[in-house]
């Protein structure tokens, strides 16, 4: 009997759509590849097309996609990609989204409500993803959504490194904006060194969306500089009325260090009116310049998701780049 034998080879190619084209040229300049070209250009109607200029068959596809506004054609474009490299062949296919869309939609708070986290999923492996990675999510239990391996990432490294550098002379204190998110504070209270932590007691209506009071701070923050950390901040209102609610507790200054600037409306102008020393963001979405001010430091996120995809490609341990905590 006959055989036929190869010796298996792998190609990682790197893929991007329109929506952060910064941030895939930094990934790919850490990776030492380039972005594979494509034609991709929307009609008239607003319809979406997407074709590659090279042969994706048999790769090891990575396909990054910000999730940022107008953030129901970002999330379009990465599925007709995710579509065209199934349907040329691509071995396999990873879904690099920094920032997973809808993903404040991951529970129903009332009846005759969607859970539209999940339905994001739901159309990615249908078209054809075989793997998601992405950064910080606004609930670990997302990752059950997909039916498939999950990379998640945590921005903590990136910007805890960059406070333990700029405020090493300060007396910290870490600062969850809710209740929900003591269990990440203790993360960073520990990364930081074991500083105190303290969080804001507030109260949010679900039929108003980004709104919500801070009634009152719970733990000891007077004299210290108050680092409060989210995973992203969208209009910047409970940020703001975080800040104040910590200054007249008798913070001595106050550090805002968030994952995701989604920064919709009047979010920048807030931000930048409410007090803090220093806003610090990563670049898991565009931050374009008239959304900047002074303040605001954006660190990157391209270092971080270089690794990530390496390890996935070569079988290594995305954990391992966490101490084994991810």
């Amino acid at each position: 009997m006959s055989v036929m034998s190869a010796t298996p080879k792998k190609n990682l190619m790197l893929f991007s759509g329109r929506a952060h084209p910064e941030l895939a040229e930094q990934v790919a300049k850490h990776l030492d590849v380039t972005i594979t070209p494509q034609s991709a250009y929307s009609f008239a109607n607003g319809e979406i097309f997407v074709r590659f200029e090279e042969s994706v068959r048999g790769c090891d596809a990575f396909v990054l996609q910000a999730h940022s506004a107008p953030i129901n054609d970002q999330i379009m474009e990465h599925l007709i990609m995710v579509d065209a490299l199934k349907r040329a062949s691509a071995k396999r296919i990873t879904v690099v989204m920094p920032f997973w869309g809808y993903a404040r939609q991951d529970k129903k708070h009332r009846g005759r409500e969607p859970i539209s986290a999940r339905l994001v999923a739901d159309m990615f492996k249908v078209a054809g993803a075989d793997r998601i990675m992405t950064v910080d999510l606004h609930t670990a239990q997302i990752q059950g959504f997909f039916d498939g391996p999950v990379d998640h990432l945590f921005a903590l490294p990136v910007l805890a490194e960059h406070i333990k550098r700029t405020y090493a002379d300060e007396q910290l204190a870490v600062v969850s904006p809710d209740s929900g998110r003591v269990r990440l504070a203790e993360r960073w209270a520990d990364t930081l060194g074991g500083t105190p932590l303290a969080f804001i007691h507030k109260t949010r209506d679900p039929r108003r969306p980004n709104e919500a009071v801070a009634n009152r701070v719970v733990g000891e923050v007077d004299g210290r500089l108050c680092v409060v950390i989210d995973d992203m901040i969208d209009t910047g209102g409970t940020v703001a009325k975080t800040v104040e609610v910590l200054l007249k507790e008798g913070a001595k200054d106050v550090v805002v260090a968030a994952t995701h600037g989604v920064l919709s409306g009047p979010a920048p102008a807030r931000l930048a009116d409410c007090g803090a020393r220093e806003v610090i963001f990563t670049d898991t979405l565009p931050i374009p310049d008239e959304k900047r001010f002074p303040t605001m430091t954006v660190l990157s996120i391209a270092p971080l998701l270089a690794r990530a995809i390496h390890e996935v490609f070569d079988d290594g341990s995305v954990t391992s780049l966490f101490n084994g905590n991810a």
